[in-house]
């Protein structure tokens, strides 16, 4: 069986904002977003919210209207602001039941090759289960499944699963399985909760339990963990660390009610050495796929940007049963774009303009004999 993970960065459509030429323009744009979105769903507007909210679509591009360049203020009833002849905005609304609506970002569509190159990767690491990272839907994944993947030659996956996760840009986590690898028990964790009351997932950590042609079982678990793209590094960090521990909490309850084989993969947005994964890479017994004798790294310690040891933000960490039943594993980059002059690996042919490449992340793989 190979098991398989790819962050996708979105198939059709994606936030404008994530579609800019480089992260340090577009970061700006999805902080304010993020704040923004933040007051209003305050329950209650204090006068520094209100200032801050007029501030925040000012700063937005949405001075003139509710939309702007990025982000679209949709606002169905009720009173949230009005915009006086001399400029400005001014929030009268005292709080978020005044009004009924909701703050988007504007999406655009993929560069068409950039799409193809995302199948042609996913047709070519040829995965009986594919864990989905940053797919906008089911349906979507589904539609790319049905109708792209076999454009180039490749099998449609006979089951797709996503549920929607807590990210309003449509970023959610998913899995893909050929005939044969059937998915039964599926758990969302979408509705976990932190101390504070927040969600503990930026998106989910669904539990798909998978069976094997053979008849064996294996739990699967996707994650895309806190970015480190946007907010204030410390807050980052330990929303990370606070992910982390949650999926070690829901391994080890996986192990306790007898699951020996169990498979943790997905974005996780942080190196193996960094402290907030210490809670799930070394306070259990998970071993990292690039650990194994039988893993083939490509002579790159990374695996998403430009794959250097500092890069290595993608995993598949196995239980023991697993790790000791791998065969084999690998690192998929030719859909990634590899630079224009001493190029670090090789890539499609088709692949010539940075724009056009499938994903800033590798796919990662391993077989398994079950």
């Amino acid at each position: 069986m190979r098991l398989a993970t790819y962050n996708v960065e979105n198939l059709f459509d994606r936030a404008k904002a994530m579609n800019l030429h480089s992260w340090a323009e577009g970061r700006p744009v999805l902080q304010r977003f993020a704040k923004l979105n933040a007051l209003l769903g305050k329950p209650r507007y204090a006068p520094a919210d209100r200032a801050a909210i007029a501030a925040l679509i000012v700063d937005l591009g949405m001075e003139k209207s509710d939309s702007g360049p990025f982000v679209l203020l949709r606002r169905n009833r009720g009173g949230l602001l009005k915009r006086p002849k001399a400029g400005g905005v001014e929030v009268f609304a005292e709080g978020r039941a005044d009004w009924t609506g909701s703050l988007e970002l504007i999406d655009e569509p993929i560069d068409e090759l950039a799409m193809r190159h995302t199948a042609r990767v996913i047709v070519d690491v040829a995965a009986d289960v594919l864990g989905v990272v940053e797919a906008e839907s089911r349906p979507v994944l589904n539609g790319f499944n049905r109708g792209v993947l076999p454009a180039l030659g490749g099998d449609a996956y006979r089951h797709v699963m996503v549920i929607d996760g807590n990210d309003d840009r449509g970023i959610d986590v998913g899995l893909m399985s050929r005939e044969g690898f059937s998915i039964g028990r599926l758990r969302s964790h979408v509705d976990d909760r932190l101390e504070g009351g927040g969600p503990v997932f930026s998106r989910d950590c669904p539990e798909f339990e998978i069976t094997t042609p053979g008849g064996g079982r294996l739990v699967v678990l996707v994650n895309h963990l806190k970015s480190k793209g946007y907010g204030k590094p410390a807050e980052s960090d330990a929303r990370r660390r606070a992910q982390a521990a949650r999926v070690a909490e829901i391994y080890r309850a996986l192990r306790a009610d007898g699951e020996e084989r169990i498979a943790i993969l997905g974005d996780l947005n942080d190196t193996p050495d960094s402290a907030p994964l210490q809670p799930l890479l070394q306070a259990t017994d998970l071993r990292d796929c690039f650990m194994h004798a039988a893993f083939a790294d490509g002579g790159h310690a990374g695996t998403h940007g430009a794959c250097k040891a500092g890069d290595k933000i993608d995993y598949i960490l196995l239980s023991p049963d697993l790790f000791d039943r791998v065969t084999a594993g690998g690192v998929e980059r030719r859909g990634m774009w590899a630079g224009v002059k001493a190029k670090r690996w090789p890539m499609y042919d088709t692949l010539t303009r940075e724009q056009e490449a499938a994903s800033d992340h590798a796919a990662v793989w391993v077989d398994l004999d079950l």
